[in-house]
């Protein structure tokens, strides 16, 4: 029903044009293709999303929150929200990615968080994460850094999401 609850893998993962080998997404209507290919995550809303699970009484339950629990299959560090464009580009060594659009909440996400208000506090947050075309196939591996290439900044991932949201919201 979902592929929200993504785990780490270990060594160098392939990156395609249509994302990375070995992750799959469950609606095609919705996530996948060439211009969501790559989910990547901010690891700094982690312990947000623990404090809002901790809120909602499921701290005892489940008190491991492992990357990949958003859904993402590229955990970053040190790269917000706020800080990326559409069009900005990710250049690591072996494969270059470039920010197409942020992450829209899906009914979904309130399931795999385990409480019915996780949609309302990704769009309140703007906790979003954003989606990755491939410009550059190659490989991945945990712990690589990257350079930020920044894009025409027309609109940033910020402006597109509250966008969105507001929209859905009306």
């Amino acid at each position: 029903m979902t592929a929200i609850r993504k785990t780490a893998v270990e060594g160098p993962v392939a990156v395609k044009p249509l994302g990375l080998d070995g992750d799959e997404q469950v609606d095609l209507s919705v996530h996948g293709g060439l211009e969501k290919a790559v989910y990547a995550y901010p690891s700094e809303h982690y312990a947000f999303w623990q404090a809002r699970r901790a809120e909602a009484g499921l701290a005892e339950i489940d008190a491991d929150l492992p990357f990949g629990s958003m859904g993402e299959n590229l955990s970053l560090s040190g790269l917000l929200e706020t800080e990326v464009w559409v069009g900005d580009v990710l250049e690591f060594e072996n494969c270059t990615l470039r920010v197409e659009q942020p992450r829209e909440p899906c009914f979904k996400f309130n399931a795999a968080m385990g409480f019915n208000t996780a949609v309302k506090s990704m769009a309140q947050s703007g906790f979003c994460g954003f989606y990755l075309s491939v410009q550059r196939p190659g490989v991945l591996q945990a712990g690589e850094t990257f350079a930020l290439h920044q894009g025409p900044r027309r609109i940033s991932v910020v402006e597109r999401f509250n966008a969105k949201m507001f929209k859905h919201m009306r």
